[in-house]
């Protein structure tokens, strides 16, 4: 029995979506906190660490990046979240990229939503201690331990 060539290629088609969705639906969460400190005069620079928890098991995190615009002061930033859509404690290392605006004087509130390339979403929030006046584009890259 033949099989036409255009039911063989809509066939291979379904089952390469169905993969797809499939790996997608066993995309995961997990929770992250991270300490940042950032300082800077027109060029900023961040840099600090915190954990992964991802499936029971706690991994080491180290972040660090730029920033670019109206930047002026030194801070500490004191993160907690979670992040979606990974696979495996490696899908949450990457560069988070960012455009905002900000202003703490003593302590201030902050939250973020970034997502990396590899598509990993942090939802992160938590407290800003220092002084520091911002808008500036800014990068982040997250890397394991």
């Amino acid at each position: 029995m033949k099989i036409s060539s255009s039911l063989r290629v809509a066939l291979l088609a379904l089952m390469a979506f169905a993969g797809t969705a499939l790996s997608s639906a066993r995309a995961d969460e997990g929770s992250v906190q991270l300490t940042i400190y950032k300082a800077g005069w027109v060029i900023g620079g961040s840099g600090g660490g915190g954990t992964l928890n991802f499936r029971g098991r706690n991994y080491a995190l180290s972040a660090g990046g730029l920033d670019y615009g109206l930047v002026f002061g030194g801070s500490k930033t004191v993160l907690r979240g979670r992040v979606s859509n990974i696979n495996r404690p490696s899908d949450v290392a990457g560069v988070y990229g960012a455009a905002g605006a900000g202003l703490a004087v003593g302590r201030g509130a902050r939250a973020i939503v970034l997502t990396n390339q590899k598509g990993a979403v942090l939802e992160l929030s938590g407290r800003q201690t220092g002084l520091m006046a911002n808008v500036d584009l800014s990068g982040l890259a997250i890397t394991l331990k």
